[in-house]
């Protein structure tokens, strides 16, 4: 890649008169950054893909800093490109944060206010921003690429990142103090059983339940408060689906990182700069029951899909699987009830209930409790109806005790001692829980291949 590299850097020296050291090395690297983007030959640029392209602009950033003579460090040269290269090709400041594996939420009120979260507590940063300008500019960066539209017309965005981390964005007029934006980041990897177990989120006996009901197609609803951890728990168990079945899956915005070979994956879409081309959940459930699904994963419940999906579980697609907005499992069936409600025609109550108990057959719940963990607190199975009261009871649960010395929950997973109705149709699918599996007791912690406990997968 060509690059037209000017003999001579334009910039303030520094000295006693010219202003804080930080205000001369933020000029610095805005007039590196013009140069750099106005040198570039596009052309060029096209043809390399992003390794090349880096070692590119890394090597024309390193000459272009060679005209600051003796005026930079060593370390600072270093940083100065770092922050140009993260400027150009990715999120600017927010980039170290990206890069850093404990961070697992970021959150940005102003451009000069950034807190992150690390092992479930929020911390303040040392990242900020120029100007709320640069801000703004960073957001919408991120919106474009998954044509997603943030101005003043439209001052709220829902976007993703293309490691499938979560941005919600508002700016001005509804952001008073600058731009809010909330980043709920993934790791590298899916997580797996063995990983639940190791952080003390679930007990072998509930995971191995879990799995069965996945293996003999049962449909599960994963209900939780915001950052429970639904999402995530949706990915451990859809791994357990076999690969020789079609899943179709329809989010918001797509995070989900479905591990199966044949996936279909949509996304929804807003409206655009004229008010048309809107395409709903409610459009893309409707639509994937024609594209010959075994499975259909629905994000997240949040309007009128909810009936749509409630449909589909009852119409040949068992064993699919969708997450909730709830404060526990009984709260989850109002919540499915409410939104079913919104499909419209005035449906009755007992009508809505009666196809919640014909497609759901599994509420699990997450909670993030005191301290950051998440756990799953709840997994109850639905029964029947009851006049207007859905029947459900617990399987398994999670009995908190206390806080420890550092104020984490601290408590016991239970066994209720109740058989599951469902088990016979586990066993008719060739699975066989251990016997005792269900009995009344506190279930104890063991780092093992939960999976490796129902036999082979």
């Amino acid at each position: 890649m060509t690059l037209q590299i000017p003999s001579n850097l334009s910039r303030d020296r520094r000295s006693p008169g010219s202003g804080a050291n930080e205000d001369w090395f933020l000029r610095l690297k805005k007039d590196l950054h013009q140069r750099l983007i106005t040198g570039m030959d596009l052309s060029t640029v096209r043809k390399l893909d992003d390794y090349e392209l880096r070692r590119e602009l890394r090597a024309a950033l390193e000459e272009l800093t060679d005209s600051c003579g003796n005026l930079l460090s060593v370390d600072e040269r270093e940083q100065l490109v770092s922050e140009v290269l993260d400027e150009t090709l990715g999120l600017g400041p927010l980039d170290p944060l990206m890069r850093d594996p404990t961070v697992t939420d970021v959150l940005i009120n102003g451009p000069k206010v950034v807190y992150v979260e690390r092992r479930g507590r929020l911390e303040p940063s040392n990242v900020a921003f120029n100007d709320e300008q640069h801000l703004l500019e960073i957001v919408q960066r991120i919106a474009s690429r998954v044509g997603r539209r943030l101005d003043e017309s439209n001052p709220m965005v829902d976007a993703r990142l293309e490691d499938g981390s979560r941005v919600n964005a508002v700016i001005r007029p509804l952001a008073l103090d600058g731009a809010l934006v909330s980043i709920r980041r993934f790791g590298n990897r899916p997580l797996d059983a063995a990983d639940l177990l190791a952080r003390k989120s679930a007990t072998r006996e509930m995971i191995a339940f879990l799995v069965a009901c996945v293996r003999s197609r049962m449909n599960i609803i994963i209900s939780g408060g915001t950052g429970s951890g639904k999402t995530t728990f949706l990915n451990l168990l859809s791994s357990f689906i076999p690969e020789g079945e079609r899943i179709v899956s329809i989010e918001d915005a797509a995070e989900l990182r479905l591990q199966q070979p044949h996936v279909a994956r949509m996304e929804t879409r807003p409206e655009n700069v004229e008010g048309k081309g809107e395409v709903t959940a409610r459009d893309l459930v409707r639509n994937a029951l024609r594209m010959r699904p075994d499975r259909i994963i629905v994000g997240e419940c949040r309007g009128a899909e909810t009936f749509d999906m409630l449909q589909s579980m009852t119409t040949g697609h068992d064993g699919s699987l969708s997450t909730i907005h709830a404060n526990d499992a009984r709260d989850a069936l109002s919540r499915l009830e409410l939104l079913s409600s919104l499909a419209g025609g005035n449906l009755p109550l007992r009508f809505i209930q009666r196809l919640i108990v014909s497609a759901v057959n599994i509420v699990v719940h997450c909670e993030r409790l005191s301290g950051g963990a998440r756990k799953v607190v709840q997994i109850s199975e639905i029964t029947g109806l009851d006049g207007e009261t859905i029947n459900m009871h617990d399987v398994f649960h999670f009995e908190q005790t206390g806080l420890d010395a550092n104020h984490a929950a601290k408590g016991q997973f239970h066994a209720t001692g109740i058989q599951p109705r469902c088990l016979g149709r586990i066993q008719a699918c060739g699975i066989q829980l251990p016997p005792d599996l269900f009995e009344r007791r506190v279930l104890e912690h063991e780092r093992i291949d939960a999976v490796g406990y129902i036999g082979e997968r």
